[in-house]
C-alpha cells in the first residue's frame, strides 16, 4: 500500500542519493517510443506505444481523471535511454493508489491521524531562542486555523518526550477524513510523510494553508541548521528529492480538489 513511501523513508539517510550513480546503470532500458492516454471503461488508461500499462503488481493503470493520466504519461515520455522511477513521482503515487484501491481507505486515513497525534507542530525546541521563535511564528498560526476550522485543541510540548494529545482531537480529525477516497488519502499520506505533519496535510487539503506554507513549516529546523552550519551537498540533494515528491502529491491533490468541486 505504501511501498513507495516506506522505501523513500528507508533510504532517506543512508547515502541513498550518493548511491544513485551506481544504481542508475542497473535501471531498465526504455522499451517504448511514445506515451499517451486512452479512454477506457472506468476512466483513463496510460499507454506506451498504444498499449495500456499496469502497476508493478499487474493491476491495470486506470485513473479517474484525464489530468492524472496525462501527468503520468508525461513522466513516461520524459524518460531517457533508461527508466528511472525516482524521476516519476506521480506514477509512484498512482501505482500505490491503484494497487491499494478503495479497500485501503481506512488504513490511509488512520496513518494521517496517527501522525497528527505525534505531529511535528506539537514538539517544540527548548533552545536556541531564534529557532523557538521561528517555530512559533510558522507553526502556531497553522494550529490556530485547524483548531478553529474543526473545533479541536492541541497540547504542544517542549522537547521530544511524548505528550498524549486529547482523544477528541484525533477522533475529530478522523471524522474530517472519513469521506475522502483512497486517491486523496494516498496523496495526503505522501504529504504527511514528507512534512512529518498530518495536521498540515489536512489543513492543505481543506485550503487552510498553502503548499509553500507546509514546506516552510516542515523545514524550519533544517533551514535554521543550514543557516548556522551551512548546506551539505547530500542534504541538499535529499531535500530536492523530497521537494519533487511533495510537488507531485500537491499536484495530485489540486486535480482531485477540482474534481470534487465540479
Amino acid at each position: 500500500m505504501r511501498d513507495f513511501l516506506e522505501d523513500a523513508e528507508k533510504h532517506r539517510d543512508d547515502g541513498y542519493g550518493r548511491a544513485q550513480k551506481h544504481v542508475r546503470q542497473q535501471l531498465p532500458k526504455r522499451f517504448y517510443k511514445e506515451a499517451g492516454v486512452a479512454v477506457v471503461e472506468g476512466g483513463f488508461a496510460v499507454t506506451l506505444d498504444g498499449k495500456p500499462t499496469r502497476t508493478p503488481g499487474r493491476t491495470p493503470m486506470v485513473l479517474p481523471l484525464r489530468g492524472l493520466a496525462e501527468a503520468v504519461a508525461v513522466e513516461w515520455a520524459a524518460q531517457g535511454e533508461l527508466i528511472n522511477p525516482d524521476t516519476m513521482p506521480v506514477l509512484r503515487l498512482m501505482n500505490a493508489a491503484v494497487e491499494g484501491g478503495a479497500a485501503t481507505r481506512d488504513a490511509l486515513a488512520a496513518e494521517v491521524v496517527k501522525y497528527a497525534g505525534n505531529d511535528l507542530l506539537l514538539y517544540r525546541a527548548e533552545a536556541p531562542r531564534e529557532l523557538v521563535a521561528e517555530q512559533e511564528a510558522l507553526w502556531d498560526p497553522i494550529l490556530i486555523k485547524v483548531a478553529r476550522q474543526f473545533g479541536v485543541s492541541f497540547q504542544p510540548t517542549m522537547g521530544i518526550i511524548h505528550q498524549p494529545q486529547p482523544p477528541l482531537m484525533t477522533a475529530r480529525l478522523g471524522e474530517v477524513l472519513a469521506g475522502e477516497d483512497h486517491m486523496v488519502l494516498t496523496a495526503l499520506v505522501s504529504v504527511t510523510g514528507i512534512s512529518g505533519s498530518g495536521i498540515m496535510a489536512i489543513a492543505l487539503w481543506h485550503g487552510l494553508i498553502t503548499a509553500e506554507e507546509v514546506w516552510l513549516a516542515a523545514h524550519v529546523d533544517e533551514d535554521y541548521q543550514m543557516r548556522f552550519w551551512g548546506a551539505v551537498e547530500e542534504a541538499v540533494e535529499r531535500r530536492a528529492e523530497r521537494r519533487r515528491d511533495f510537488n507531485a502529491a500537491v499536484r495530485v491533490l489540486e486535480m482531485l480538489r477540482i474534481r470534487q468541486a465540479g
